[in-house]
């Protein structure tokens, strides 16, 4: 999951900059980071880790093969992975033109692109949400994360996307019931006579809606 959201990321960011002379990293930018940095370079540090409880969703969801359940299987769960997108050159007007740009280009999109996603993802039609510009956590603010980074505070964006984690695990099912429904009756207060065992047959089909359907 999370290597798959870093790819689509890093092919956002590369058609934002759209130059082979600026490099894509995914990094912690460290100060000791920081200061081999020798070439123009957008990080695309992933700091943030969590499951979005708002869709969590209860009960099971079933696989149908030709019309019948095989399987059941727990839905999907949701994790919003959270970045600090930075850029780091020697001045701060190129990185500011950086910075612009990637914004740009990540604001035309409320969902990760399809051409981006990984096979699995894109077969499913999963829509994989992508927010840009939010405020961090509520128990985590900028100035917190640059402190543990050691480094010093500087312009950058956070982007978030909202992925969703498909579970392999399935519980089998048993076999589908094909026989027609048995009524077995008892008449516990008279004298009925219909009693014993029934079995339930579908209504036949009217002879209008056969010409109908003919």
């Amino acid at each position: 999951m999370i290597g798959e959201v870093d790819e689509a990321l890093r092919t956002l960011v590369r058609e934002a900059v759209d130059s082979p002379d600026v490099e894509v990293v995914l990094d912690a930018p460290t100060k000791d980071w920081a200061a081999r940095r020798n070439a123009p370079t957008v990080d695309v540090y992933l700091y943030d880790l969590r499951e979005d409880l708002r869709r969590r969703t209860r009960g099971e969801l079933a696989n149908r093969v030709e019309g019948k359940v095989s399987a059941r299987y727990q839905p999907p769960r949701h994790f919003r992975l959270s970045y600090l997108v930075t850029a780091w050159t020697q001045r701060p007007e190129d990185e500011h033109r950086l910075v612009d740009s990637v914004l740009r280009h990540l604001l035309r999109f409320d969902a990760l692109p399809v051409r981006v996603l990984d096979e699995q993802l894109a077969a499913a039609g999963a829509r994989v949400p992508l927010f840009v510009g939010l405020p961090p956590p509520e128990d985590r603010g900028f100035a917190d994360v640059w402190t543990a980074l050691g480094g010093e505070l500087k312009p950058s964006i956070d982007v978030v996307v909202d992925v969703p984690v498909l579970t392999p695990v399935s519980a089998p099912v048993g076999p589908p019931v094909e026989a027609g429904l048995r009524l077995d009756l008892a008449d516990r207060d008279g004298d009925a006579a219909d009693v014993g065992a029934h079995k339930h047959a579908p209504p036949p089909e009217r002879k209008a809606r056969s010409r109908r359907a003919r």
